[in-house]
């Protein structure tokens, strides 16, 4: 087993937040002193049936805290599913019905196994001891925490403030969340940023309990391909784990280099030397990786964790051949322009310096010699929908890659 500083340096890779930082090494050092693994619990809420990269976050972090020896109890909240996380929301969830959760916690099962080890990782439903418990329990757990306390959530203050209603089930969700750590006996809990408070009502109901109260470490929310909104499916800015290798690659491939080095730490499996190069290279410093090799590199990663290495390589060489058919050089200008809403293709042309003009690029569009991303636009009234990077081309030899922000 590796030393508590060599397990907290892998342990920080990444974390916004570590509470209590100092428990958290004193169990580690009495794990080590005993051979006793942690125990790691992170909770996911089968609400939905497929899962993208930013879901995996929190997955890869249970990977490291099992790479390291630890215990992984892997939580499918089939009971808190049917609550609806509040999380984040101004208004009521619609709550899923039995079935629909069950049928997503078998699809959650399947995908998360190609980043954790089935043989070495735990999985629990929460059904399991709140589905046993009586009403007269239920109440009990509710007398534990009162309604000042809950109206300190962020949104729940807001929704109240803002006369929203709150449903009294949602306030019973953490704290359902928070007995999890009991029935498990969690010596941590990994969450999302946006999961602080449940994770901390976990804390005080150990503490309640007797129990050693569990360190939190919440991760963040990945952004999506636009390098600017939380990846979403609503948004249209995700990596799906279940999308073809080639739309994986692709996917990867279309981001920023500051937004590749985001990922490489939340996502890849690199050790730490490695990492650092790559920031090097995308920050410029002699000796640092090449940002393009970097991407790659990274692209083939992803998809050969859901998919496999030879997948990955062929995905890579149809993405090398298209850039080749294309004829898009690999060394191209970058301009960076604030844009959210649609942009007339002319305009946008020679804001970018591609054209002198628009009338220079209306007619370059009409004779076809205009291409975003190696397709040709013939329209000359279309209009861009600003997404992460594209390459625009004008003639044989002009141009420019720019990155919408």
């Amino acid at each position: 087993m590796k030393s508590v500083q060599e397990q907290m340096a892998i342990i920080r890779r990444g974390a916004v937040e570590i509470l209590v930082e100092a428990e958290l090494e004193e169990k580690l050092t009495q794990s080590i002193k005993t051979g006793v693994p942690l125990r790691i619990k992170a909770g996911f809420d089968p609400t939905a049936p497929d899962l993208h990269v930013g879901h995996t976050v929190l997955i890869q972090k249970l990977k490291q805290f099992q790479d390291l020896g630890h215990h992984v109890c892997f939580l499918i909240g089939d009971f808190t599913g049917m609550i609806g996380d509040p999380t984040g929301k101004s208004e009521t969830r619609k709550a899923l019905t039995r079935e629909q959760v069950l049928q997503n916690a078998q699809t959650y099962k399947e995908q998360v196994f190609k980043i954790l080890d089935p043989v070495k990782t735990e999985v629990v439903f929460n059904s399991s001891w709140m589905g046993s418990m009586s009403a007269a329990d239920l109440i009990g757990l509710a007398a534990r925490y009162t309604v000042a306390r809950m109206l300190e959530r962020d949104d729940f203050h807001k929704r109240f403030a803002g006369h929203q209603p709150i449903a009294i089930h949602e306030f019973l969700y953490p704290l359902v969340q928070g007995f999890d750590s009991v029935a498990l006996k969690s010596d941590v809990e990994l969450g999302g940023t946006d999961q602080k408070f449940n994770l901390l009502v976990g804390r005080e109901l150990q503490r309640q309990e007797g129990q050693r109260p569990q360190s939190v470490l919440t991760m963040p929310l990945l952004e999506g391909l636009d390098g600017v909104n939380k990846m979403s499916k609503s948004l249209h800015n995700y990596i799906g784990i279940t999308e073809p290798p080639r739309e994986i690659f692709g996917k990867v491939m279309s981001i920023t280099d500051e937004l590749m080095v985001r990922y490489y730490e939340l996502l890849s499996d690199v050790d730490l030397a490695t990492f650092e190069k790559i920031k090097d290279g995308v920050a410029g410093t002699a000796g640092g990786a090449h940002p393009m090799e970097s991407k790659k590199a990274l692209a083939r990663e992803l998809v050969a964790r859901f998919y496999d290495e030879e997948q990955a390589c062929q995905a890579e060489d149809d993405f090398v051949q298209q850039f080749k058919q294309k004829e898009i050089p690999d060394d191209i200008d970058l301009i960076t322009i604030a844009a959210t809403e649609p942009l007339w293709v002319c305009r946008l042309l020679t804001d970018a310096g591609v054209t002198k003009s628009n009338g220079e690029a209306r007619r370059l569009i009409e004779q076809g010699g205009v291409k975003i991303n190696g397709e040709k636009i013939d329209n000359p009234a279309f209009e861009v929908n600003p997404s992460g990077e594209m390459v625009f081309q004008a003639g044989k030899r002009r141009f420019v890659r720019i990155r919408f922000v």
